[in-house]
């Protein structure tokens, strides 16, 4: 279900706001899409402005650059082995930015944003 980002009906006070008008189609937000470890997918919206955005659904690899070298590479992706963002996306196996994983070239912190940028970074760690 999509997500309003509008204004609260209710004053800090608790008391009710009066609105001169209703709810307007660019305040509510897309629905939330997770970026999980399996084959690669992708998914292509159109966002405000006819603009294109491009969203990971799956992902097998992943660019790693090593920050000592300056070099990149591509690697597998094996699991998720932490994510700050929420504790049960390590269960589920969800990329988001922040979180670690393990690759065949070692321990990888996921740099980029998978819902956002539609390519999956990260740096060794």
């Amino acid at each position: 279900m999509a997500q309003w980002h509008g204004v609260s009906k209710r004053k800090r006070t608790g008391g009710r706001r009066t609105f001169a008008r209703g709810k307007r189609k660019f305040e509510i937000a897309s629905e939330k899409q997770l970026a999980f470890v399996g084959e690669g997918k992708r998914k292509h919206y159109r966002i405000r402005g006819k603009n294109k955005r491009v969203r990971i659904l799956a992902a097998r690899s992943i660019n790693v650059s090593d920050s000592k070298t300056g070099k990149s590479q591509v690697a597998k992706i094996q699991t998720v082995v932490e994510s700050p963002a929420n504790p049960n996306y390590v269960r589920r196996n969800v990329l988001t930015r922040g979180s670690v994983v393990e690759t065949d070239l070692g321990l990888v912190r996921v740099t980029s944003r998978p819902g956002q940028h539609g390519v999956l970074n990260g740096e060794r760690l």
